[in-house]
């Protein structure tokens, strides 16, 4: 699976710019990382899945990025990072596809990673149809103990609004939690980073710890009619936001190969539900 180091070397770049000059590997104010990371998560599903390569072959599924989901029983509404659908009728706003969403977000692959790219269908953007598959990813960078309220109720919801609005849909959720010692905040170092940069001080693991035993705390579902996301993956990374390189965890409290949190696992199950949700579509 390439998603979690793409995101990684990704994040190893210091290319958000705030209004202040100063530039970031992460801000919360962006949503860059969610969009890498969904990107991944993609990337990743086509190369596992051979039903999602017929229909992408086949013109039946596309992306959108930043569809507003409305939960019919409850009449709420949340736009997700990414979703994959058919297309709807109204006309397209710009096309783009899979490839050219790499280059648009600065998303490094390798050369490797770039030749498996150009073997895949080129999947591109279009209108909602029907959503498949909904995307949501979230990150925990610091602050947090503080932060795990927001994190739970953001995460949650998107599941309670995909299923709200379809059941049949797909919920996936990935959760970034930062393993970091101590960080730099863009909310704290917005004139001050280059004279006097404040740095948050972390008491890791067990921070990260927090975070992830929460994120454990939301709702999965095994069938439709339930509540709960259908996959749902934590991927434990180490960001001081400081222009250092970003760092893959893989020891605990990172999920561990064969965890129902761990990425693989994920990927894994996404392909199993399409394949058999989906095998009449089209």
């Amino acid at each position: 699976m390439h998603g979690p180091d793409i995101l990684v070397r990704t994040l190893s770049k210091a290319d958000r710019r705030d209004r202040f000059g100063n530039d970031w590997q992460y801000h919360s104010r962006s949503d860059h990382h969610s969009k890498v990371a969904c990107w991944g998560i993609v990337f990743d599903l086509l190369r596992t899945s051979p039903l999602l390569r017929r229909h992408v072959e086949a013109n039946i599924v596309h992306f959108g990025i930043n569809h507003e989901m409305r939960d019919f029983v409850h009449d709420r509404k949340k736009n997700l990072d990414l979703v994959l659908c058919t297309a709807s009728s109204a006309p397209a706003k710009g096309q783009t596809t899979l490839p050219a969403m790499a280059n648009d977000y600065g998303i490094v692959l390798t050369d490797a990673e770039k030749i498996e790219l150009t073997k895949l269908p080129a999947l591109s953007r279009a209108p909602v149809g029907s959503v498949l598959m909904a995307l949501e990813a979230k990150a925990c960078m610091t602050a947090h103990q503080r932060a795990l309220p927001r994190l739970y109720d953001e995460l949650n919801s998107s599941h309670l609004t995909v299923h709200g609005a379809t059941d049949q849909a797909i919920a996936a959720g990935f959760a970034m939690v930062n393993i970091a010692s101590r960080y730099l905040s863009p909310d704290l170092n917005k004139k001050n980073r280059q004279t006097e940069p404040e740095w948050s001080v972390h008491r890791q693991p067990r921070d990260a710890e927090l975070a992830v035993d929460k994120i454990r705390q939301l709702p999965k579902r095994s069938k439709t009619g339930d509540t709960g996301y259908d996959a749902l993956a934590i991927v434990v990374i180490d960001c001081a936001n400081d222009g250092s390189p970003t760092g893959l965890v893989t020891s605990p409290p990172a999920p561990q190969p064969g965890d129902i949190y761990h990425y693989a696992s994920m990927i894994d199950r996404l392909a199993h539900i399409y394949a058999t949700r989906f095998k009449d579509l089209g």
